[in-house]
């Protein structure tokens, strides 16, 4: 029978694998793989031997036709990234919409990913929230900035290392320095830590302390006085 897994993967700490997300990977026919080096060494220490093929955001879209005829004919595949769930700010979207409009069941299994524990973590209400993924690099950047500042529920971003400096001054700018907001990074590792204060405090942190990892920042809502 056709079938899809999406797999989610560690963000940091192997040990949050789940028995599932094992068991599913011994099984199926094929593993496609954002970095098929990084899955690699994923699949060695679960002791995992299968084929891996990549796919990443530079190939899903020439590859989903064909992708979607393998599984038609019986093959069972897992979609993994790099780490954390696929179709979260990673690839994995154009298969399962694909498969869904090909009747291919489509089965996501429950797992990590990084914005859920800089959420709860931030100190800030979780309760009602929206997830932003990466802010556009150059064009409609400052835009989308202008359109958060009023939103009233907590804001979820993504960033790299070398940009988290810029980017929380802009937004201090478009924001307020006063706004309140927490920034993880290497969440599940050994050196995981959470900054938490205003837009204008971490500004200044991150300006001159270079960071590493990828970052997730959790920036409190639009209060009545910001309006």
């Amino acid at each position: 029978m056709s079938h899809l897994y999406l797999v989610p993967t560690p963000i940091g700490n192997l040990g949050d694998m789940t028995l599932r997300a094992i068991r599913v990977l011994q099984e199926v026919d094929l593993i496609l793989a954002e970095d098929t080096r990084k899955t690699g060494i994923l699949l060695k220490h679960y002791q995992i031997v299968k084929p891996v093929r990549s796919h990443h955001q530079f190939n899903e879209h020439r590859t989903v036709e064909s992708l979607v005829r393998e599984l038609e004919s019986g093959t069972t595949m897992a979609v993994v990234t790099d780490a954390g769930t696929p179709g979260i700010s990673d690839p994995g979207f154009l298969l399962v919409r694909s498969c869904v409009e090909a009747g291919i069941r489509v089965e996501v299994l429950p797992g990590p990913t990084a914005f859920v524990p800089a959420l709860v973590s931030s100190g800030i209400p979780c309760d009602r929230f929206i997830f932003e993924g990466f802010l556009p690099q150059k064009k409609g950047r400052m835009t989308r900035m202008k359109e958060l500042a009023t939103e009233k529920r907590t804001i979820v971003l993504y960033e790299s290392p070398h940009r988290i400096a810029k980017t929380l001054e802009q937004l201090a700018g478009y924001f307020g320095k006063e706004r309140m907001a927490s920034v993880s990074r290497e969440l599940t590792k050994l050196h995981e830590e959470t900054h938490r204060g205003t837009l204008g405090e971490l500004s200044a942190h991150f300006s001159t302390t270079p960071p590493r990892g990828e970052m997730v920042m959790v920036i409190e809502g639009a209060r009545k006085s910001d309006q």
